[in-house]
């Protein structure tokens, strides 16, 4: 949301917009390159700074191209690693040589899926297609600015509670460029939704996105499925209704109101910025609000930091699980992402 003095920063705001609308421009007049691939490019991005939901839209995304007999792949930028240039994962990879998203995905997929990771997309992908077998598609993650590439299928996320509609552009607000991005998306998901959200304001909030998206573009709706704790530490004792939550996302919001929902009591919330490079001092504080019979929860991204190798002996000690989600489309929505999909695979030539 805007920032608290949004009004001070605007004409800073202004200066930003115009330079990534130039940047823009020169994109679609064609005077700066933007690269397109012979086997399908999905990507799913945002025009918001920060978490609107991307890691477990792309799960969504890869398990439907799988169901559907595609072998796909994921190149994400790798954000917060200590590597540079392409890397691909593999079982030795950690949060610190590809990213903590990549390697959800990698765990997630058990290595059936090729991740890697690439600052520059066009090499990444440029790399990965040329692998063989090379993959039937590439889901790009968080490469909505990326214009060096042009993607097939652009969807583009944005959340209920904080909507690129009502935000404003870096640094008054959090919008990596102005509202009118939306324009270049093909499909419009809003995330993160009540799952009871009606159709009323369902058709309001369309009416709102249409002011900047192209008319015909499909506005879906997603919410998260929550499952049972999975343990990462090595003490697995009941979970009881008191807990210690420790999260390193931009939103933790939404799993609070889960937890809550689900009858658990929130005695202390450890909240780090998105990304945050978990150390042994940072688990031992958490430790130290743990009572009797009480247990850390976390989300699964903030997992793969725990884990990291210097880290695993710390938290092997102690009772800490993560809460896998998953997304669930409102209504028809999921159908029509698939009717989007499918055409992408229709026999072609590739070279």
């Amino acid at each position: 949301m805007p920032h608290p003095f949004a009004f001070l920063l605007l004409p800073f705001a202004w200066l930003y917009a115009r330079v990534m609308r130039v940047r823009n421009w020169l994109y679609d007049s064609g005077i700066k390159k933007s690269t397109a691939f012979a086997r399908p490019v999905i990507s799913v991005g945002n025009l918001r700074a920060g978490g609107t939901g991307k890691t477990p839209h792309v799960a969504w995304v890869v398990r439907e191209l799988l169901l559907a007999g595609q072998q796909p792949a994921i190149l994400s930028r790798g954000y917060g690693r200590h590597t540079q240039g392409y890397v691909g994962a593999d079982a030795a990879a950690t949060a610190g040589t590809i990213g903590d998203e990549p390697l959800q995905h990698y765990q997630d997929f058990q290595g059936r899926v090729p991740v890697a990771v690439c600052e520059d997309r066009r090499v990444g992908l440029t790399t990965l297609l040329g692998q063989q077998p090379a993959p039937m598609a590439v889901v790009l993650d968080d490469a909505y600015q990326h214009r060096r590439v042009r993607p097939t299928l652009n969807i583009l996320l944005t959340e209920q509670q904080r909507p690129f509609y009502q935000d404003y552009v870096l640094p008054a607000g959090r919008l990596r460029e102005s509202r009118h991005g939306a324009d270049r998306a093909d499909v419009v998901i809003v995330t993160k939704c009540a799952a009871e959200l009606d159709a009323a304001e369902q058709t309001a909030i369309t009416a709102r996105i249409r002011r900047y998206a192209r008319p015909q573009v499909p506005v879906l709706f997603s919410t998260y499925s929550y499952g049972e704790p999975v343990s990462i530490g090595g003490k697995e004792p009941g979970i009881g209704a008191d807990i210690v939550l420790l999260t390193g996302i931009a939103q933790p919001g939404p799993l609070r109101d889960y937890l809550t929902q689900a009858g658990y009591r929130i005695v202390h919330h450890a909240a780090f910025a998105d990304h945050h490079p978990f150390s042994a001092a940072d688990i031992s504080a958490v430790a130290a609000q743990l009572r009797p019979g009480q247990c850390v929860l976390t989300t699964q991204k903030d997992a793969t930091r725990l884990l990291e190798p210097g880290l695993r002996s710390v938290v092997a000690h102690l009772p800490i699980f993560y809460i896998p989600i998953q997304v669930q489309f409102l209504a028809d929505g999921a159908a029509q992402l698939r009717q989007l999909l499918s055409p992408l695979f229709q026999p072609h030539a590739v070279v």
